[in-house]
Protein backbone atom coordinates (compact mmCIF):
# COMPACT_ATOMS: atom_id res chain seq x y z
CA UNK A 1 0.00 0.00 0.00
CA UNK A 2 2.85 2.53 0.90
CA UNK A 3 4.70 1.70 -2.63
CA UNK A 4 1.57 2.47 -4.44
CA UNK A 5 1.15 5.63 -2.27
CA UNK A 6 4.66 6.68 -3.34
CA UNK A 7 3.84 5.91 -6.98
CA UNK A 8 1.16 7.78 -7.14
CA UNK A 9 2.85 11.10 -5.65
CA UNK A 10 5.32 10.71 -7.73
CA UNK A 11 3.20 10.22 -10.85
CA UNK A 12 1.10 13.27 -10.09
CA UNK A 13 4.31 15.13 -9.73
CA UNK A 14 5.42 14.09 -12.98
CA UNK A 15 1.94 15.00 -14.49
CA UNK A 16 1.67 18.34 -12.85
CA UNK A 17 5.17 19.27 -14.13
CA UNK A 18 4.14 18.10 -17.76
CA UNK A 19 0.74 19.97 -17.98
CA UNK A 20 2.55 23.18 -16.64
CA UNK A 21 4.86 23.57 -19.54
CA UNK A 22 1.94 22.69 -22.14
CA UNK A 23 0.44 25.90 -21.61
CA UNK A 24 0.54 27.92 -24.75
CA UNK A 25 -0.57 31.02 -25.47
CA UNK A 26 -1.58 32.35 -28.58
CA UNK A 27 -0.80 36.30 -29.33
CA UNK A 28 -2.15 37.89 -32.10
CA UNK A 29 -3.50 35.37 -34.17
CA UNK A 30 -6.96 35.80 -35.31
CA UNK A 31 -9.23 33.11 -36.96
CA UNK A 32 -9.57 33.33 -40.15
CA UNK A 33 -6.53 34.57 -41.25
CA UNK A 34 -5.54 33.65 -44.67
CA UNK A 35 -2.59 31.22 -44.96
CA UNK A 36 -1.17 33.79 -47.51
CA UNK A 37 -0.43 36.66 -45.09
CA UNK A 38 2.24 36.53 -42.59
CA UNK A 39 1.90 36.65 -38.74
CA UNK A 40 2.92 39.92 -37.39
CA UNK A 41 4.16 38.85 -34.56
CA UNK A 42 6.25 36.42 -36.66
CA UNK A 43 7.45 38.70 -38.97
CA UNK A 44 10.87 39.85 -38.79
CA UNK A 45 12.29 37.26 -36.63
CA UNK A 46 13.49 34.42 -38.73
CA UNK A 47 17.32 33.95 -38.08
CA UNK A 48 19.95 32.09 -39.75
CA UNK A 49 20.19 28.54 -39.85
CA UNK A 50 21.81 27.07 -36.59
CA UNK A 51 21.16 30.50 -34.99
CA UNK A 52 19.17 30.01 -31.60
CA UNK A 53 17.68 33.59 -32.00
CA UNK A 54 17.93 34.06 -28.25
CA UNK A 55 19.98 36.88 -26.73
CA UNK A 56 21.59 35.91 -23.56
CA UNK A 57 19.46 37.41 -21.07
CA UNK A 58 16.60 34.63 -22.93
CA UNK A 59 18.71 32.40 -22.59
CA UNK A 60 19.23 32.64 -19.08
CA UNK A 61 15.77 32.98 -18.50
CA UNK A 62 15.04 29.68 -19.99
CA UNK A 63 17.62 28.27 -17.81
CA UNK A 64 16.67 29.69 -15.08
CA UNK A 65 12.87 28.27 -16.04
CA UNK A 66 14.43 25.00 -16.59
CA UNK A 67 16.74 24.74 -12.71
CA UNK A 68 13.23 25.68 -11.35
CA UNK A 69 11.64 22.79 -13.03
CA UNK A 70 14.74 20.19 -12.00
CA UNK A 71 14.36 21.86 -8.56
CA UNK A 72 10.71 20.60 -7.94
CA UNK A 73 11.52 17.50 -9.54
CA UNK A 74 14.22 17.09 -6.79
CA UNK A 75 11.96 17.86 -4.49
CA UNK A 76 9.44 15.43 -4.84
CA UNK A 77 11.92 12.68 -5.46
CA UNK A 78 13.30 13.41 -2.11
CA UNK A 79 10.05 13.48 -0.57
CA UNK A 80 9.21 10.39 -2.31
CA UNK A 81 11.92 8.44 -0.97
CA UNK A 82 11.60 9.70 2.77
CA UNK A 83 8.35 8.97 2.54
CA UNK A 84 8.97 5.19 0.87
CA UNK A 85 11.58 4.61 4.19
CA UNK A 86 9.51 2.72 7.36
CA UNK A 87 11.40 4.82 9.81
CA UNK A 88 11.01 7.74 8.29
CA UNK A 89 7.26 8.10 7.02
CA UNK A 90 5.81 9.34 10.42
CA UNK A 91 8.60 11.99 10.96
CA UNK A 92 7.63 15.75 9.96
CA UNK A 93 10.61 16.66 7.30
CA UNK A 94 10.11 19.78 5.28
CA UNK A 95 11.83 19.70 1.72
CA UNK A 96 12.92 22.18 -0.45
CA UNK A 97 14.97 22.69 -3.23
CA UNK A 98 17.24 25.57 -4.81
CA UNK A 99 20.10 25.01 -7.35
CA UNK A 100 20.24 21.46 -6.57
CA UNK A 101 20.76 22.16 -2.48
CA UNK A 102 18.31 20.30 -0.89
CA UNK A 103 17.09 21.67 2.53
CA UNK A 104 15.72 19.70 5.27
CA UNK A 105 14.05 21.23 8.01
CA UNK A 106 12.06 20.09 10.93
CA UNK A 107 11.87 17.81 13.82
CA UNK A 108 12.69 14.19 14.19
CA UNK A 109 12.87 11.53 16.31
CA UNK A 110 16.53 10.89 17.23
CA UNK A 111 19.88 11.72 15.07
CA UNK A 112 19.82 8.17 13.73
CA UNK A 113 16.67 9.13 12.14
CA UNK A 114 18.25 12.99 11.10
CA UNK A 115 21.34 11.33 9.51
CA UNK A 116 19.18 8.53 7.17
CA UNK A 117 17.23 11.20 6.57
CA UNK A 118 20.46 13.44 4.82
CA UNK A 119 21.73 10.05 3.58
CA UNK A 120 18.62 9.50 1.27
CA UNK A 121 18.35 12.80 0.41
CA UNK A 122 21.82 12.75 -0.74
CA UNK A 123 21.83 9.48 -2.09
CA UNK A 124 18.77 11.14 -4.57
CA UNK A 125 19.84 11.73 -8.47
CA UNK A 126 20.16 15.55 -9.09
CA UNK A 127 20.85 16.21 -5.67
CA UNK A 128 24.52 18.12 -5.13
CA UNK A 129 24.14 19.30 -1.07
CA UNK A 130 21.99 19.17 1.35
CA UNK A 131 21.55 21.77 4.44
CA UNK A 132 20.14 20.51 7.32
CA UNK A 133 17.88 22.63 9.16
CA UNK A 134 16.50 19.18 11.28
CA UNK A 135 16.17 19.33 15.03
CA UNK A 136 16.23 15.89 16.83
CA UNK A 137 13.58 15.76 19.86
CA UNK A 138 16.44 13.40 21.68
CA UNK A 139 20.23 11.93 21.17
CA UNK A 140 20.81 8.80 20.85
Amino acid sequence: MNRKYVMLLAALAAASLVTGGCQQRMQGDKFGQKTGEANPSVTGKLQEPGSTGQSASDQSSAGSKLAGADDTMITTKVKAALLAEPGLKSQQIDVATKDATVTLAGSVDSDIVRDRAKQIALSTEGVKNVVDNMNPKNTG
